[in-house]
């Protein structure tokens, strides 16, 4: 069965585009115009695989959509990338910050987007078994479910990625390339602020001792 994509655009052109390119390399794309037209017709619908959501729509925007997403039970855990024209630094914050995995600044190569789609997927298709403790973290790969002091937290899938590449590492001091490159899974060159924006969600989830910064390399846990 083919992987499911919801995309959200506004713009006719784009959204066409997106549905036709992503359907002839084998995905099921359900193209939306609005969150609202989304809500109404997902109604029902099986579960997708990843949404992809513009920021600046008419009435709901993108942020809202992903926050509605994010109490969602069942697309809670659903990964979600970001199409934005807007290229300044606090509106990328402002999605990742708001549970986004990823984001694409318009305009965009089709070719880079799907290498972002593919990435995102791989990571939801890969099924690892075995309970990970970091102190009093337990972090369950397969359930996908973090427990700090045995109270669950509500992680993002990159979150919960990062948190995982460095419990699986413990002691061992990562760069941002490495993790970018571990987490995001292809080149995010130039962009090493993003992990330093999830290191910083996590921090304010878990507690600010959880990471420790290692000054002139990255991150570890020890």
């Amino acid at each position: 069965m083919s992987r499911a994509i919801v995309v959200v655009e506004d713009d006719g052109s784009i959204r066409e585009m997106l549905r036709y390119y992503f359907q002839s390399v084998g995905y099921t794309v359900r193209p939306y115009e609005s969150g609202e037209a989304m809500l109404e017709g997902e109604y029902g619908q099986p579960q997708p695989d990843l949404f992809i959501l513009d920021i600046m729509l008419p009435g709901m925007d993108g942020l809202t959509i992903l926050s509605r997403l994010r109490e969602g039970v069942e697309s809670r855990e659903t990964p979600v990338i970001m199409l934005t024209a807007r290229s300044a630094e606090m509106d990328r914050v402002s999605g990742l910050e708001a549970g986004a995995d990823d984001y694409v600044v318009k305009p965009f190569g089709i070719m880079e987007l799907q290498a972002r789609v593919k990435a995102v997927l791989r990571r939801t298709k890969r099924q690892e078994t075995g309970v990970l403790t970091c102190g009093d973290l337990e972090i369950d790969p397969a359930a996908r479910e973090v427990r700090k002091g045995g109270r669950p937290v509500e992680l993002t899938f990159k979150e919960f990625e990062l948190l995982r590449l460095l419990c699986t590492r413990r002691g061992v001091a990562l760069t941002r390339d490495e993790i970018l490159q571990t987490v995001w899974d292809y080149d995010y060159t130039g962009e090493t602020r993003t992990v330093d924006m999830h290191v910083k969600a996590l921090r304010q989830k878990l507690g600010e001792d959880i990471i420790t910064t290692v000054r002139g390399v990255g991150y570890k846990i020890s």
